[in-house]
């Protein structure tokens, strides 16, 4: 069996990879991909040639078979993300669940990068020796329920969203408590990087006035 390395990539200044992810990057087989085009953003930069296989939410099942069957040919393969960490809200941890079914000693290993919600929250200035990591919020069922969990915390919590959601997330949020502590980040690492910080009104209006899209981080308080 060849291995599969789960490999962090930047998540938006290419200066931030590690060098062993090059290695490996460089090293494999194949590059599974969520997005081939976007990766080879990266491998174009670095002048990496290793054949990409397109990899994704909607991927099928006969495709984590093909993955398997590399693997099964002694084939060493390394998964990415379009920006991160694999298996943090994407689907690579359902591919690892998959290999690890069909053989329990599968060679997973991690080469760890950056991560959108470690990077907010080592500069968030909340206590974050706990936090909460909710990923994205439902779009429509729950979703009131999950805001009121996410209010209600005692510890700081951390969620993705989109550019065309967040004022609605924050208005949501504001709504069963307005005085919510929030850090909202934006395009971290990125040449349009912004982070806000302030009371969840605020934050509205803050975001609101920004015209630069991208996605976000926030992480919410309950002081």
């Amino acid at each position: 069996m060849g291995t599969l390395y789960i490999v962090g990539t930047p998540i938006g200044n290419l200066e931030d990879v590690t060098l062993r992810a090059l290695r490996i990057l460089k090293e494999v087989d194949f590059i599974l991909c969520e997005d081939t085009r976007v990766t080879r953003k990266l491998l174009s930069h670095f002048e990496i040639k290793t054949p990409t296989v397109s990899y994704h939410q909607h991927s099928s099942l006969q495709k984590m078979e093909y993955i398997f069957g590399l693997l099964s040919q002694g084939k060493n393969l390394a998964l990415v993300t379009d920006a991160g960490t694999p298996g943090i809200s994407d689907p690579g941890n359902e591919l690892i669940e998959f290999l690890i079914q069909k053989n329990k000693d599968a060679a997973i290993v991690l080469i760890p990068g950056p991560s959108a919600l470690t990077s907010l929250a080592s500069v968030s200035g909340f206590p974050m020796d706990k936090f909460l990591f909710l990923g994205y919020p439902p779009h429509k069922n729950k979703r009131k329920k999950f805001f009121e969990e996410v209010a209600q915390s005692k510890y700081p919590v951390i969620l993705y969203e989109s550019p065309y959601r967040i004022v609605k997330t924050l208005s949501e949020l504001k709504a069963i408590n307005h005085k919510l502590q929030t850090v909202v980040g934006r395009e971290l690492t990125k040449k349009f990087e912004t982070i806000y910080r302030g009371a969840i009104d605020e934050m509205i209006e803050k975001v609101q006035k920004d015209k630069v899209k991208g996605e976000f981080v926030l992480v919410v308080y309950r002081i």
